[in-house]
């Protein structure tokens, strides 16, 4: 039921514009980003992938920049092909695809 429901909420486009988001601070971009990551990245693999580290070297300091670096090189090229083509990508279809990919898995489960 949750794939129908994301699969819905996707189709409708955000409501903040363009000069709401340049006028703010970025604090609250650095925020809501940290808070976002954290809530999507708690106990995914890569956490427990740091949690036997941690407990098997030390100092815990080098497991600690370790994984940060690793995080930090997966998503700068991320972050900066995304600055590049946001402006680029059509967002309706991008809106219409990711909703018709979630109603798929949706069907899929139901159906399976």
């Amino acid at each position: 039921m949750g794939f129908f429901a994301v699969a819905a909420w996707t189709l409708v486009p955000d409501q903040a514009d363009a000069s709401s988001a340049v006028r703010g601070s970025g604090h609250g971009v650095l925020v809501a980003t940290t808070i976002a990551y954290f809530l999507a990245e708690m106990g995914d693999k890569t956490q427990v992938a740091t949690v036997v580290l941690a407990a098997q070297y030390h100092p815990l300091w080098q497991v600690i920049v370790g994984t940060t670096a690793g995080m930090l090189l997966v998503n700068l090229p991320v972050v900066w092909l995304g600055t590049r083509s946001a402006a680029k990508l059509p967002l309706r279809s991008a809106r219409i695809s990711a909703a018709a990919l979630f109603a798929a898995l949706g069907l899929w489960i139901v159906l399976t």
